[in-house]
């Protein structure tokens, strides 16, 4: 897939969802929230693909990234068995921390935005800390405007 193709900016990172029927709510339409847990899981892979381990990134013990705000715009709704594709540019603000733009797809349109900002913080203390060398270079890979495709689940 070209990104080019659906009409938006290249970004740095692609992931594929294919929304599940769990994901809707009793008017058969993708609950709200849900949407932003799907930009997550793009979030994730892009983290695993960059090769930091997810396990001992999420578990946190010495470093953390709480999100600290979250925006999302929505333009169509998504029903159970789209194919979605969600786009996702990250973008350090400070030393501390940074920014996530996600764009999501569907039939070369854009349905949802969405912006997550983090914090880099040490555990014990919860005070802001300088991003370590390993989100540095997940900000430098996913921000290069390059397209790559990853599956989703």
């Amino acid at each position: 897939m070209v990104v080019e193709e659906v009409g938006i900016a290249a970004m740095g990172y692609v992931f594929e969802h294919q929304v599940r029927f769990h994901e809707t709510d009793g008017a058969g339409v993708v609950y709200f929230a849900n949407e932003l847990m799907m930009c997550h899981a793009a979030y994730e892979a892009s983290l695993e693909a960059a090769g930091l381990d997810l396990g001992a990134f999420f578990r946190a013990e010495a470093l953390a990234y709480p999100i600290v705000h979250t925006s999302m715009d929505y333009r169509r709704p998504l029903r159970c068995g789209d194919r979605i594709t969600i786009h996702l540019a990250p973008t350090r603000l400070d030393d501390s921390s940074f920014e996530i733009q996600y764009q999501l797809t569907l039939e070369a349109t854009a349905v949802a935005q969405a912006v997550t900002r983090h914090v880099c913080i040490e555990v014990a203390s919860r005070r802001r800390s300088p991003l370590p060398t390993e989100m540095e270079q997940w900000l430098v890979q996913w921000s290069d405007r390059s397209p790559q495709l990853r599956e989703g689940q």
